[in-house]
């Protein structure tokens, strides 16, 4: 299992338990993103802190997340940058896209 859903009163936390964040994973991981939606969760948080590196496909599928969640009112969040995943955001500037958090604990309480 890549993803690990932790549920945190009414904020869903999806941890991406991976090193490498890729094509292969990012159909899933949309997917999971998508039925949380679908589900009415309207406060997501995706948790990189394990992924050294996040690939332009797997970047697309947290775009379309976000788009599809804040289009019904709700927010997706993400924490746990890495060097490398850091450098990806700043240098596709989707810093101004995606509201960021160093810590879950932060992201979780940015909710209330």
């Amino acid at each position: 299992m890549f993803f690990i859903k932790e549920e945190h009163n009414d904020v869903i936390v999806e941890v991406v338990d991976l090193n490498r964040a890729t094509l292969s994973e990012a159909d899933e991981f949309k997917q999971r993103l998508t039925e949380n939606i679908e589900n009415g969760y309207k406060k997501i948080i995706v948790d990189l802190t394990d992924c050294v590196f996040i690939d332009s496909t797997f970047l697309g599928a947290l775009v379309i997340s976000l788009k599809k969640i804040t289009s019904l009112g709700g927010d997706l969040r993400l924490v746990g940058f890495q060097p490398a995943v850091h450098s990806m955001f700043e240098l596709t500037r989707m810093y101004r896209v995606f509201e960021t958090f160093k810590t879950k604990e932060d992201a979780i309480l940015s909710f209330q």
